[in-house]
C-alpha cells in the first residue's frame, strides 16, 4: 500500500569500489572516443563548442551525451579521490 524507501549501509571493500570506478571510467572514455570518432574530432571540448555554435550540423545530441559522460567521469574521479584521499587525474584523453 505504501511505497517506503529503506536506506541501508553496506560495507564494501575499498578495492571493489576502486575496481568498479576504474572500469566505469574506462567505459566512459571509450564512449567519448566512439562519439568523437564518428565526427572525426579529437577533443571533447572542441567538439562540444563546434556543436554549440552549429558548426557541426546535427551534433547536438552527441554533444549533450559527451557533456553527461564528462560529468559522470568527474563524479567518479571525486569518488575515487575520497577513497584515496588524493586527486585522481582525468582519464579521457580527448579533451583539451
Amino acid at each position: 500500500m505504501y511505497n517506503r524507501r529503506i536506506m541501508a549501509t553496506i560495507p564494501v571493500k575499498k578495492d571493489v569500489i576502486e575496481d568498479l570506478a576504474h572500469f566505469k571510467l574506462k567505459r566512459i572514455c571509450t564512449f567519448i572516443e566512439e562519439i568523437l570518432g564518428r565526427w572525426k574530432e579529437t577533443s571533447a571540448d572542441v567538439f562540444i563548442e563546434k556543436a554549440r555554435k552549429g558548426i557541426l550540423e546535427d551534433a547536438e545530441s552527441d554533444a549533450i551525451e559527451i557533456r553527461q559522460l564528462l560529468l559522470e567521469e568527474r563524479k567518479l574521479r571525486e569518488l575515487l579521490s575520497s577513497v584515496h584521499g588524493e586527486r585522481v587525474p582525468a582519464m579521457h584523453i580527448n579533451s583539451d
